[in-house]
């Protein structure tokens, strides 16, 4: 009997290992995009990402308050401005600054690795700067926090030298 070794197709020394998986990160911004594309073609009429613009993106995070979880006190409210209020309200419950914030820059990341060029990026407009600059002061005040804007330091002004 003769065994004909060309054709054998297991080599037995060799191990295949799987692609690592993806990190936390590469994997939430997966999940965001198919989100994002998803709202997007539930629309009437459906848009295409090429068509998409930075007031769709703003419809998209509005539309996204609604499954918040933290809860910013109204203007009219009686606990507007406090940060821990001694009881509860019905001010309604809506996505974190901070939660917005890390979406749209999973998605300025995506929409540009899907094929999209950073001079067409919505997510990146200053629409979108302006918004979530807006939310973040309107819940700072809501809970009672000030956000103090980082001054800028002026390089050789010779105010850090000790001479």
């Amino acid at each position: 009997m003769s065994f004909d070794r060309g054709k054998e197709v297991v080599d037995q020394g060799s191990s295949i290992n799987p692609p690592p998986s993806p990190s936390r990160y590469e994997s939430q911004k997966r999940r965001d995009w198919n989100t994002f594309g998803q709202y997007l073609r539930n629309q009437r009429p459906p848009i295409h990402i090429s068509q998409c613009n930075s007031n769709h993106v703003l419809e998209f995070l509005r539309y996204l308050d609604q499954f918040g979880k933290t809860r910013v006190h109204l203007q009219g409210c009686v606990f507007f401005g406090q940060p821990d209020p001694p009881a509860p309200c019905n001010c309604p419950l809506r996505q974190a600054w901070g939660s917005l914030d890390a979406l749209i820059g999973r998605l300025r990341a995506a929409y540009e690795e899907n094929g999209g060029t950073p001079e067409s990026n919505p997510f990146a407009s200053s629409t979108i700067r302006v918004y979530l600059r807006e939310v973040k002061e309107y819940q700072a005040r809501a809970r009672g926090i000030p956000y103090k804007k980082k001054k800028k330091s002026i390089k050789g002004s010779g105010e850090d030298s000790t001479s």
